[in-house]
């Protein structure tokens, strides 16, 4: 007598990195039939999170008290301030508060830091001169008027350069012309659409060179009023995403992925399956979608202008940006810093301190490197 056994292996659900709203409907109603979902929230889990960082995106959109735009004096204040640095003669890196000094506008820039972690967790900083400056002293300007809001900048990838630096700056721009699609692993460097994510670090800086054509509009969602719509309607996901979960690695042969508890909410919506990594499960599936489409139907649209600089707090917002087309002159072209504010930092939660390590650990003045142009994004 020989008995036969059948091992099933667990397969990815049918997701995609940009999310189909019928799929996600579908899976939602066949999971309600045919399991017994929890209807309680994890231990010390709150029911509800109270703070002018929950907000909806339609009442922001109607507002515009988080635009703070600089005058004419204040611009001219950060050309002297520019001048100031140049005349020291020092490496980018040891761009700071004391080496730009901004006497006048310093005391709004640690105001709208206060707003960033404790107010509606976004500002926008409106009218930079990018037309009569050059890249390297554009660059100097975005760095040294952001050392104001956060101080500590983080690197943008895990791996250094060949002579041991760590690019702190990023160039969020379309490269699928000169480069070939499947050797980019950020959206960030295609003109794809983005879904609802965070990045890494406290404070998610972008500061806009130059708009598209046509699209690549950003859009902000509180992801703790996400929380509060699940945590009511579906504590389950809560559960589901409170748990240990397989996190794309980014081609890093040392680490090819991970898992990770991320702190509430902290994670990427819409991951698509890669090959040799473990699936994720059909509540896994649903609680991606569910956070995308959430902060997507929430979320309040930015009319990002070139010359704008954006300040997000990233443990608290969500952020996407539409598809865009680019035209000869019309090449949309953003700067990214990753901050953090020692004065009004949040306690990093354990589980997000290797992490945060990464970007900001052991990141010293004469290590600090600044391309002044696109590179493919390594590691991040």
């Amino acid at each position: 007598m020989s008995a036969v056994q059948t091992i099933t292996m667990p397969t990815q659900p049918d997701i995609q990195y940009h999310p189909e709203y019928e799929k996600f409907k579908e899976r939602t109603r066949h999971r309600k039939e045919t399991e017994t979902l929890q209807s309680t929230l994890p231990e010390n889990f709150p029911e509800k999170l109270v703070s002018p960082l929950v907000w909806e995106g339609k009442d922001v959109e109607k507002r515009d008290d988080w635009v703070y735009q600089l005058s004419d004096d204040q611009l001219d204040e950060l050309d002297a301030a520019l001048k100031s640095f140049k005349a020291l003669n020092l490496s980018l890196g040891h761009i700071n508060q004391s080496t730009f000094p901004l006497p006048t506008l310093r005391p709004v820039l640690r105001d709208l830091s206060k707003e960033i972690h404790t107010g509606r967790g976004f500002v926008v900083l409106r009218g930079l001169r990018i037309d009569d400056y050059s890249r390297e002293d554009n660059i100097i300007i975005y760095t040294g008027v952001s050392s104001h809001i956060g101080n500590i900048r983080g690197r943008q990838q895990e791996a250094r350069l060949a002579d041991g630096s760590s690019p702190v700056i990023s160039h969020i721009k379309d490269l699928t012309r000169d480069t070939e699609k499947n050797l980019i692993g950020a959206p960030s460097n295609t003109a794809d659409k983005q879904v609802f994510h965070t990045d890494a670090g406290d404070i998610i800086s972008l500061l806009c060179l130059n708009r598209a054509a046509e699209g690549g509009e950003s859009y902000l969602s509180s992801s703790w009023h996400v929380y509060n719509i699940l945590a009511k309607e579906r504590p389950d996901l809560i559960h589901t995403l409170s748990q240990d979960w397989p996190v794309d690695g980014f081609n890093n042969p040392a680490r090819p992925y991970s898992l990770l508890r991320e702190a509430v909410l902290h994670w990427i919506p819409g991951s698509a399956p890669v090959e040799g990594y473990p699936p994720i499960t059909e509540a896994q599936a649903e609680a991606l979608d569910a956070l995308h489409f959430l902060a997507e139907e929430h979320s309040a649209a930015l009319d990002f202008q070139k010359g704008d600089v954006q300040y997000v707090n990233n443990l608290s917002i969500f952020h996407a940006r539409n598809g865009f087309r680019d035209e000869p002159g019309k090449e949309r072209h953003l700067l990214r810093l990753w901050l953090r504010d020692p004065e009004n930092a949040w306690e990093t939660p354990r589980e997000l301190q290797e992490r945060w390590d990464i970007v900001y650990k052991d990141v010293v003045e004469d290590k600090q490197a600044f391309p002044l142009e696109p590179t493919i994004r390594k590691n991040v």
